[in-house]
C-alpha cells in the first residue's frame, strides 16, 4: 500500500522499532530514523509520493488537524502505535487554545527540525522549589469522539530544567512522561518531523497551564482528504523552495 518511497519508509520504521527494546533504547532508535528519513530530499520524495495519493490518504487525513498548541499535524504513515510518523508545520505566532501549556506524551517519541527552529523547554514537577506555579490536568481522548477531554487534577508547581533551541539539521528524543513545552522560535513556519513509537501507550496525559482554566473539552477537527492532499502539495513546495 503506497508508492516506492512510502513501501521504503515503512520497512525502515518496522526495522528499526519493531522489537523489544527499553523506553531509552527506543527513543534513541527513533531519533536515528526520524534524522534519515528528514533528510529534505528523502522527505520531499516521501511527501510527493503521499500527495499524489499514494499511502492511506484517507486514514492519515482522519488523523490530521490543526492542534491546539498552535501546528497543523499531518499523519504521514500509521504503522500502528510502535510507528506513528508525522510532519508538523509550526506557525510563528500561533494563537490557539493551548499554545503555552506544557505537556507529555502518551509514548516515547522523536522529532527532527527539518525547516526553520524550535525553542524548547522542559520541567519537573517540584512542589518545594518549582518556581512556576499552574494548574494541572489529565488529558484524554473522548470515548465517542477524538475530541480531547481535560480533568482537573488540582495545583501545581514546576521547576524549568531545560532550554534550548533547534535548528534545521538537529533532532531530539524524550521518553512519554517528560514534560515540555516547545514553540516556533523564527518568524517564518517551520517544518519538523515527528515519530511516535512504543507498544504500549498511556491511557491520558499530563497537561499544565498557568494561563488559565481550560474548556473541559477541545473539539479535534479531522482534515477532509481534498484538504489534506493540498496541505501535502503545500508542504511539498516549502521544501522545494528551501
Amino acid at each position: 500500500m503506497g508508492g516506492r518511497h512510502v513501501l521504503a519508509a515503512r520497512r525502515l520504521l518496522a526495522g528499526a522499532l519493531d522489537g523489544e527494546l527499553p523506553e531509552h533504547g527506543l527513543a534513541a532508535a527513533a531519533r536515528r530514523v526520524v534524522a534519515e528519513l528528514g533528510a529534505p530530499d528523502r522527505l520531499l520524495e516521501l511527501i510527493d509520493d503521499l500527495a499524489s495519493g499514494e499511502g492511506d490518504p484517507e486514514g492519515c487525513a482522519g488523523l490530521s488537524y490543526r492542534h491546539v498548541l498552535g501546528f497543523d499535524k499531518l499523519l504521514l504513515i500509521d504503522g500502528g502505535p510502535r510507528r506513528m510518523l508525522r510532519a508538523h508545520v509550526w506557525h510563528p505566532g500561533a494563537g490557539t487554545i493551548g499554545k503555552e501549556d506544557i505537556h507529555n506524551h502518551r509514548s516515547p517519541l522523536a522529532s527532527y527540525v527539518v525547516r526553520g527552529r524550535l525553542a524548547m523547554e522542559l520541567y519537573e514537577v517540584d512542589e518545594r522549589v518549582g518556581d512556576l506555579s499552574a494548574a494541572r490536568y489529565e488529558e484524554s481522548l473522548a470515548e465517542r469522539s477524538a475530541d480531547w477531554t481535560l480533568k482537573p487534577a488540582g495545583p501545581a508547581r514546576l521547576r524549568l530544567t531545560h532550554l534550548g533551541q533547534y535548528a534545521a539539521g538537529s533532532s531530539y528524543a524524550l521518553p512519554a512522561h517528560t514534560l515540555h513545552r516547545a514553540w516556533c522560535d523564527t518568524d517564518e513556519p517551520t517544518v519538523t518531523l515527528f515519530l511516535e513509537t512504543g507498544a504500549e501507550r498511556r491511557h491520558h496525559t499530563d497537561v499544565f497551564t498557568a494561563a488559565g482554566p481550560h474548556p473541559g473539552a477541545v473539539a479535534k477537527v479531522p482534515l477532509a482528504v481534498p484538504d489534506y492532499l493540498n496541505a501535502l502539495r503545500e508542504l511539498a513546495e516549502r521544501l522545494r523552495a528551501w
